[in-house]
């Protein structure tokens, strides 16, 4: 039987420990060519898209081979969000998951990754670009991989950026979170961050120090930029979660390497450093980017985990 796990479920079981191991193992099992990824497939009608993405992981944890697929629909009201895990030896559904929460998750924890690999070590502050619900799992990524003491968050509106602050404050006891009221400010960081559906850049090139690593996770779509030319062009190295995915959706390097500023054969896939296979930062002065585009493998890892704890805790619904 299959089991089904609610957002309310799902919150209650995936921490963000748990999501940083399953991502990073997912990664590694890709570098090993025992993970592949689908990118992810648009359907639009009638005001509403249908999203698709699929990937597969051998031999992951305790599973011989897993199978999933994380689906969703976006109208102009709201989303809703799935991800079907399937045993590879056997063909069965194993589990139907309501996927909001663990979407959230997995995006900040591939960022955290990123950061584990790419951001100097000793780093203590970080700058936040966005202040909406996906902005919290980045920082508490970042933070769960970096002794981070001070974040400086930048967004247009005065009062998101002070609820952000408090609510994040709460959650991260340790650490000083506080508004900055110029974008730039937000800039004089270790660790950038941008979390935004801005359709022009959030942050400026030049604003960047030597040595600042820069997570790009707001944009999917070829439409938005996040990132200016001067940002891809001081970037001594660019990773992304999938190569072929950034050519469909990464608007800041395609349009960088359409203004010939960039060559694809300059981006790496997060794997590859994640395996150490390729080497990242090679100096402290070094400005690196991870542009994150989510990626179904992380989806499908991340449900792994949730499955997994679901039966020891019995939590969820058989069907």
């Amino acid at each position: 039987m299959a089991l089904y796990l609610t957002e309310q479920e799902v919150t209650q079981l995936l921490t963000m420990e748990d999501t940083l191991a399953a991502v990073e193992a997912v990664f590694k099992s890709q570098a090993a060519g025992e993970a592949t990824n689908e990118p992810r497939r648009r359907l639009r009608v009638a005001g509403a898209t249908l999203q698709v993405m699929s990937g597969a992981v051998a031999n992951f944890a305790e599973f011989k081979g897993l199978l999933g697929l994380k689906s969703y629909v976006v109208t102009r009201d709201k989303a809703r969000f799935y991800v079907n895990l399937y045993d590879a030896e056997s063909g069965e559904l194993l589990a139907l998951v309501e996927a909001d929460k663990l979407g959230q998750m997995r995006t900040g924890a591939a960022s955290g990754v990123a950061t584990k690999y790419l951001a100097r070590a000793n780093v203590k502050r970080v700058g936040v670009y966005g202040t909406g619900w996906q902005a919290q799992s980045q920082l508490e990524a970042v933070c769960a991989v970096r002794d981070i003491e001070v974040v400086k968050v930048y967004s247009r509106s005065p009062e998101h950026r002070a609820r952000f602050c408090l609510e994040m404050s709460a959650r991260l006891n340790d650490v000083h979170i506080g508004p900055v009221e110029k974008p730039e400010d937000a800039a004089d960081a270790g660790v950038v961050i941008t979390i935004t559906s801005s359709r022009e850049p959030v942050l400026e090139g030049a604003w960047l120090k030597p040595g600042t690593h820069v997570n790009a996770a707001g944009g999917n779509s070829i439409l938005r930029r996040e990132l200016d030319d001067e940002a891809i062009k001081r970037a001594s190295f660019i990773a992304v979660d999938s190569i072929d995915q950034a050519k469909l959706e990464a608007g800041e390097l395609v349009t960088a390497v359409e203004k010939g500023l960039l060559r694809w054969e300059r981006v790496r896939e997060l794997r590859h450093v994640v395996s150490g296979e390729t080497r990242g930062r090679t100096n402290d002065d070094q400005i690196t980017l991870f542009k994150s585009l989510g990626v179904a493998i992380e989806d499908v890892a991340t449900a792994a985990v949730l499955y997994r704890k679901a039966k020891e805790q019995n939590v969820g619904k058989e069907f």
